[in-house]
């Protein structure tokens, strides 16, 4: 090699990472050793990156996005404590130089491979399915280089997705159960489970220097017959009167059944089918019917309360009335009453001249200080 070639190959070094593989997340130069980091080198760290510098296996520092000259190294303390420059003629540095790219990676996608378990307080035990996608970025770069790529050539996506995807599925799963949502209740609180995740997520994935940016849940999916349940729940709903809906569906759907089977003679089978599921429909309203029944109704309202209640839920009044004579005509009526209905007589409590106190209507005498009531 020529003088003029050694010369070239000691001022030409520009130092970059430059990329169009929107997954690729660390970079390391030189991938030969021939590629050797001179005196006169220029680094440029762009904007969503970060450079690493290891001699000797120790870390010498970490850059933020910038131009470096690599000729005035006061700034690297660590580096001039390992390796004392030489002229500018020599090769001084043979250590490893990392690029790590600190953007967002956005809509990866993750999803549960086999169905997780759930605790439903409506269905017992059932299993859901999920997927959604979640986004991520280098938080600490010399985190990560610890626990991820090491001294490998590269990383990408594609490296930790697979290893990701198992710790979200896993704190998705204690995050539904957390959450306390039932089946029919899971669609409305996507983002309320999400958030919860996500708080336990930070903590695991910080320790390898990832920030989690953020987590969506696309859909959580249970068995087909649990949805069929779930289905036949509102069809009652949306027909009105739970009890009757009930009787309702029960027996279209036993004249769908009974037109289906050719042994029950068509129509004629319908009439039988339909007959069997107004049969259960009524046996079931009733049984409901009893239900309420079994409670008591508002003598004020009408409204149906639990027995052996004191106080109306609808309207609030006492279940119990209490009756009164009036004192002057005699006729029994509702305490509470303001004036006889058969006789026009005031039945507001009256008060004692003499001490004050409230006596019943119709009394002569007060009961605490015997004054007449006039």
């Amino acid at each position: 090699m020529g003088l003029g070639d050694f010369l070239k190959r000691q001022f030409r070094k520009v130092i970059q990472w430059e990329t169009d593989d929107k997954n690729a997340i660390v970079w390391k130069y030189p991938l030969e050793r021939k590629e050797e980091i001179m005196r006169k080198s220029t680094l440029v760290v762009r904007e969503g990156q970060k450079a690493i510098f290891i001699k000797e296996g120790k870390l010498c520092d970490v850059f933020g996005p910038g131009t470096y000259e690599l000729d005035d190294i006061k700034n690297i303390p660590l580096l001039t404590a390992l390796y004392h420059w030489k002229t500018a003629w020599e090769s001084p540095y043979t250590g490893d130089l990392y690029f790590v790219s600190t953007k967002q990676f956005i809509d990866n996608k993750w999803g549960t491979s086999n169905p997780v378990m759930m605790k439903d307080k409506d269905f017992g035990m059932v299993r859901v399915r999920g997927y959604g996608v979640y986004s991520f970025a280098i938080g600490v770069p010399t985190y990560a280089m610890n626990e991820l790529f090491g001294s490998t050539g590269g990383l990408t996506v594609s490296d930790v997705d697979n290893y990701f995807k198992k710790i979200i599925v896993s704190v998705l799963t204690n995050s539904i159960a957390e959450s306390g949502a039932s089946a029919l209740e899971l669609a409305a609180n996507y983002d309320d489970i999400a958030e919860i995740a996500l708080g336990k997520m930070r903590e695991d994935f910080g320790r390898m220097g990832i920030e989690i940016k953020g987590l969506y849940i696309e859909n959580l999916s249970v068995p087909e017959e649990v949805e069929k349940m779930i289905d036949k729940r509102t069809s009652v709903g949306v027909m009105g009167d739970a009890m009757g809906g009930y009787a309702q569906m029960e027996s279209l759907g036993a004249m769908r059944d009974a037109a289906k089977n050719p042994g029950m003679g068509g129509l004629a089978g319908a009439g039988v089918g339909l007959g069997a599921g107004l049969g259960i429909g009524k046996m079931f309203a009733e049984g409901m019917s009893g239900a309420v029944e079994s409670g008591e109704k508002c003598p004020h309202c009408g409204a149906s309360a639990k027995k052996g209640a004191k106080f109306c839920p609808e309207c609030g009044k006492p279940m119990k009335v209490v009756k009164i004579k009036c004192p002057s005509c005699g006729k029994e009526v509702d305490e509470g009453t303001k004036f006889c209905p058969e006789c026009g007589e005031s039945l507001a409590p009256k008060v004692c001249p003499k001490c004050g106190v409230k006596v019943k209507a119709g009394a002569k005498f007060c009961p605490e200080c015997g004054a007449k009531i006039k």
